[in-house]
């Protein structure tokens, strides 16, 4: 049976409106941008209005998805507490008065408010798992996710995804990263790092909720300052990467993320620039270090000319993960 075309699957819990939007004065607005519902009754009817209404009020999109249909179904369908996977009649769904109350709140904080879908639903699903979020955290987003597995493996010490017995998340945040590293690599203890103590908090949930507390620590560390000293076979990092003048023009959606998760420094390099020097001392001679970089790959090769970076190809083309091996580190940095 066909169903509801969407990129994020997952089960389902109601989503809390009971917050409203964020102030009295919002209220009269939200009337205003409600106005012609009344007669909006099925889940597909509420999808299309969604969907428009997106497009209207300018949503920034790309926290969770990058198209406004599957953000509109994904939001619509946790507030209702439906499955994400539903079939595609359940469009035809009617929405009782309760209902309707609640999708309606949720889609005013939604578009007026501009929070963040993850932060409404207080959660995200990265390579069919479930992650708590909210505004402590990054929302996850990552090309780690399709890179983790077959793309990666090339790059893993000999003897494959079971040889690896020790890897470390940099700017772990949600923890998400180093959870789906725990998951691929059975063998693995994986340090999760981050220099936000409120990160950690919520990184520590999604820690226990995953079952992993045996193999998974969390360390609050500015890159490894203070973690304890050990190799690594695999070091993997999405840092703060967005110069900060362009952390200043980002939609409100992404202002509302933490901005110390966001701002690389004035030209997106300074954690990076420590974590290079940093892993090159804590990687194991056949070690490997995977950062995501976003749109930086120019100004990393024009800073590392003599570093080899091996962009790694992902689906649409924009190649932002680049890895190095501990030896080619080893050399730049003068590593014995």
């Amino acid at each position: 049976m066909k169903r509801i075309k969407g990129k994020v699957t997952g089960g389902g819990t109601r989503v809390d409106a009971s917050a409203g939007v964020e102030n009295a004065g919002a209220k009269a607005v939200a009337t205003r941008l409600l106005r012609g519902t009344a007669g909006l009754v099925t889940l597909g009817e509420w999808l299309e209005w969604t969907v428009a209404a997106f497009g209207r009020h300018e949503v920034a999109l790309g926290q969770i998805a990058t198209a406004a249909h599957d953000e509109a179904l994904y939001l619509l369908l946790r507030t209702l507490d439906l499955p994400l996977e539903s079939k595609a009649t359940v469009l035809r769904r009617r929405l009782d008065g309760e209902e309707i109350a609640s999708v309606k709140t949720l889609l005013a904080r939604r578009i007026l408010d501009r929070v963040p879908t993850a932060y409404l639903t207080r959660e995200a699903w990265l390579g069919g798992h479930r992650f708590y979020v909210d505004e402590r955290v990054l929302i996850p987003r990552s090309y780690f996710l399709e890179l983790i597995g077959e793309p990666q493996a090339a790059w893993l010490p000999g003897g494959g995804a079971g040889a690896v017995k020790r890897v470390a998340d940099v700017g772990t945040g949600s923890g998400c990263l180093a959870l789906l590293l725990a998951h691929h690599f059975p063998q693995a203890k994986v340090d999760a790092i981050d220099l936000s103590a409120e990160a950690l908090e919520v990184a520590a949930i999604n820690v226990r909720e995953h079952g992993l507390g045996g193999r998974v620590t969390l360390h609050r560390s500015d890159v490894f300052d203070t973690v304890p000293a050990r190799r690594y076979d695999v070091i993997v990092s999405n840092p703060p990467y967005e110069p900060s003048e362009i952390c200043d023009e980002l939609p409100p959606e992404f202002k509302r993320e933490p901005r110390l998760a966001l701002d690389g420094g004035a030209d997106g390099l300074d954690v990076i620039r420590k974590l290079l020097r940093q892993a090159a001392d804590r990687l194991k001679p056949s070690g490997v270090l995977l950062i995501e970089v976003g749109e930086l790959r120019g100004a990393m090769e024009a800073a590392w000319p003599e570093l080899p970076l091996t962009w790694l190809a992902t689906a649409d083309g924009s190649d932002m993960v680049c890895a190095i091996r501990a030896a080619e580190l080893r050399r730049a940095y003068s590593v014995q």
